[in-house]
């Protein structure tokens, strides 16, 4: 079905998840937060995905993203423990954490209008509108996000020095 191989099951599957959780983190917290469950079963379907990749890729960019997002997600999740780095942990945290979530998305996006629906996908060709409209899109709300973020992260910042 859609073309996907049993690989390409396990490496969709797996990497299914982290999109509603980005999601309810997002909505939840602001933000990704790396030391919770919900941040924990998210690293895991990143690294699912973000492994799997590698064996199931055809288009070399994909191989040049899954590299980009381990190593985002190494950074997330590591940048907390440097202690040196004080309050700009949080931020950092935040922004790699938040660009795991874009380089999932875009090729979530790209893959699911070149499939759907089964036989006649919405977008045959990459450069169609429908395909270059939709990664603007997401293009859009990293931007937007991160500067909400930075915003509600210097905002808290600020209330607990005044408290």
């Amino acid at each position: 079905m859609f073309g996907i191989s049993a690989l390409g099951w396990i490496h969709t599957l797996g990497s299914l998840p982290a999109i509603p959780l980005a999601a309810y983190m997002f909505i939840r917290h602001g933000r990704i937060v790396p030391r919770s469950v919900p941040g924990l079963f998210y690293l895991v379907s990143m690294l699912i995905g973000g492994l799997t990749v590698f064996l199931v890729a055809k288009q070399p960019v994909s191989n040049i993203i899954g590299v980009i997002t381990i190593a985002l997600l190494a950074a997330g999740y590591g940048v907390g423990h440097v202690t040196w780095l004080g309050r700009a942990r949080v931020y950092l945290e935040t922004v790699f954490l938040s660009l795991t979530a874009f380089f999932l998305m875009v090729p979530t996006v790209s893959e699911t209008l070149r499939r759907v629906p089964d036989g006649h996908p919405f977008v045959t060709d990459l450069q169609s509108p429908v395909l270059l409209g939709a990664q603007a899109s997401i293009a859009l709300a990293l931007v937007i996000g991160l500067t909400a973020q930075m915003i509600h992260l210097r905002r808290r910042a600020r209330l607990s020095i005044a408290h």
